[in-house]
């Protein structure tokens, strides 16, 4: 079960922990997290963590054995905010993908009366070359 659905504080929800960076000398962890939320709610879910570290702690030295128990500390995550944000502006700026697809391209059907040997640029094919020879010789 996770550690942090053992809390309480009505403060601390919509949390997800995006990644943890522990110190070398394992006493410190500093615990990247993404609320949900507008920025209000986001400062005071991290705070809601930050005055829970103590029992957090505690049950991390319950669950791994270690001389040390690392000293928590939490930080929001933007990544996952800042990629949502750049996601809109992307599909503001960009044509809708389904549009495009209902509308057939001219230059991938060919026209009635067309050569059968016209690519997709226009330009004649090369003329297919059969080697059916052993040891390099070529019958054609």
């Amino acid at each position: 079960m996770a550690i942090l659905a053992d809390l309480k504080d009505p403060r601390v929800a919509d949390v997800t922990v995006t990644y943890v960076e522990v110190s070398p000398d394992m006493r410190h962890a500093k615990i990247h997290v993404s609320v949900m939320g507008d920025e209000a709610k986001q400062n005071l879910c991290l705070h809601g963590l930050q005055n829970s570290s103590g029992y957090l702690q505690k049950k991390i030295a319950k669950r791994v054995d270690t001389r040390y128990t690392p000293r928590l500390h939490f930080e929001l995550d933007m990544a996952i905010k800042k990629s949502i944000e750049i996601s809109q502006i992307l599909s503001d700026v960009l044509p809708d993908p389904m549009s495009l697809s209902d509308e057939p391209s001219a230059d991938v059907l060919p026209s009635e009366g067309s050569d059968e040997n016209l690519n997709v640029s226009g330009a004649t094919a090369p003329e297919e070359t059969t080697d059916s020879g052993r040891d390099g010789e070529s019958t054609a």
